[in-house]
């Protein structure tokens, strides 16, 4: 028999084109046993020759299955957290009606310990997979490699866990980000001169991509800047502030600053404290509150930012191709790397 390929096909089609039943084409589409090798090539050929795709998302309502995802997002002072937050609260309402539950649990920042036990306190009978926020030790390594024994796939957001047993990474390019910082600030400062570098922690592989993209840049295509730093500031207000102001008190000639963490706030304090508010050239990431406010006066040059909307969506869409297969739906679109300036700021509302 034949059939024009088209949207229209359905599983009736393809018992028809195979000549086999319905419950045969359904065991074959989802895996299961009881089928000879046979039938299951003929099913098959079938598919290949009328071009057949199935419509997931029908078939997930019609099999009432649901997909849920634990987020495991640090709390704290973290504007940019707190905004993935309000990301996933916003597309876990969207998500309802495809079948999605999305969970938000919010961790103390920096903290391996209380990473581990979210992970460890994962239930895979309503976790499917889980998203987190890679802190790079051990430990945490163990833990994702454990919840993928037991049947939970890890998605790490923002920061990676290269190595590890997780299904996959939905963030920027981290290190294309540190070298598009450098490139602009090489071009800031023709001069030359020294260039402070803040991060939240060494152990967040996402700023020690930045860090290493930003050296990499900075020492082929612009040698004449020194690197001073990194320092930590664990990506709050007060780690950042005294960091900040402890890397200027060491380096008083400093030309630039590249904050490749959070604590902006923190960051634009001690700037400000130690009397050099719009002398520095300053570039930083995620636009938040604090940085569209050092756009708009002068403190800050560039913000290099992600959507944390777009990441949220990322992962959903991952979720659901690990969950029903790579044919479900197409991969993710990569995440972009937005740079602002005070001239294309959008007003808030």
């Amino acid at each position: 028999m034949d059939v024009k390929p088209g949207p229209r096909l359905t599983v009736h089609d393809l018992a028809e084109a195979a000549g086999v039943s319905l419950a045969t084409v359904d065991r074959v589409l989802n895996g299961r046993a009881g089928v000879r090798p046979a039938t299951v090539e003929k099913v098959e050929a079938a598919i290949a020759r009328l071009g057949f795709r199935r419509d997931l998302g029908a078939s997930m309502l019609a099999r009432s299955r649901t997909i849920g995802i634990a987020f495991l997002i640090p709390g704290g002072t973290n504007r940019f957290m707190a905004k993935l937050a309000e990301a996933v609260e916003q597309c876990g309402r969207d998500v309802r009606s495809q079948r999605g539950q999305f969970d938000l649990v919010r961790i103390p920042p920096m903290d391996p310990s209380a990473l581990v036990a979210a992970i460890e306190g994962l239930d895979p009978a309503r976790h499917a997979c889980a998203a987190i926020v890679a802190i790079d030790t051990t430990e945490v390594r163990d833990a994702v490699d454990n919840a993928r024994e037991r049947g939970i796939s890890v998605i790490t957001l923002v920061s990676d866990l290269p190595g590890s047993g997780r299904a996959g990474f939905v963030g920027i390019d981290n290190a294309a980000a540190g070298r598009t910082a450098a490139a602009l600030m090489g071009r800031f400062c023709p001069d030359g001169g020294r260039i402070g570098l803040v991060v939240g922690s060494l152990g967040l592989s996402d700023h020690v991509h930045r860090i290493e993209g930003f050296r990499a840049v900075a020492a082929t295509d612009f040698p004449g800047l020194a690197i001073a730093g990194p320092v930590e500031g664990e990506d709050a207000y007060e780690g950042t502030y005294q960091a900040t102001r402890d890397l200027l008190a060491a380096h008083p000639d400093l030309s630039g600053l590249y904050n490749a963490g959070a604590g902006n706030a923190g960051l634009l304090a001690a700037i400000e404290d130690a009397g050099l508010g719009g002398r520095l050239r300053v570039i930083a990431h995620e636009l938040t509150g604090p940085t569209r406010r050092g756009l708009v006066a002068d403190r800050v040059d560039v913000v290099l930012d992600q959507s944390p909307l777009w990441e949220v969506r990322a992962v959903w869409t991952t979720a659901r191709r690990l969950v029903l297969g790579p044919d479900a739906l197409a991969p993710a679109a990569p995440i972009e790397i937005r740079l602002f300036l005070k001239h294309n700021l959008i007003a808030e509302d």
